[in-house]
């Protein structure tokens, strides 16, 4: 039952780190051509989109970092999925540790 627990909680500690940037780049992608639709310049958000934080830069890296924080969420969000099925405890109680 211990390494479900913890796997459970690397999970829950890593999905608000990965969400951010994955959302950031689905926001900015979005909003970048409704802007340049309405003829209005929006190079900041193309600039957010690639990793390009002002200070900080992530270009170089920022789409492989992005690749790889999805396939790590997918595989351990699957895994959990299959350890519960597994495990057959349904028990939402006994999962959120109440």
């Amino acid at each position: 039952m211990a390494p479900r627990r913890n796997f459970r909680k690397t999970h829950r500690f890593l999905v608000p780190i990965a969400a951010v940037p994955l959302l950031l780049t689905a926001l900015t992608g979005s909003l970048y051509p409704i802007f340049e639709s309405l003829d209005m310049k929006a190079d900041w958000l193309m600039q957010l989109h690639t990793g390009n934080f002002g200070l900080i830069n992530l270009q170089s890296f920022y789409s492989s970092l992005l690749g790889v924080l999805t396939i790590i969420l997918a595989f351990s969000g699957l895994g959990l999925l299959i350890n519960n099925r597994r495990g057959g405890g349904n028990d939402v109680a006994k999962e959120l540790d109440l």
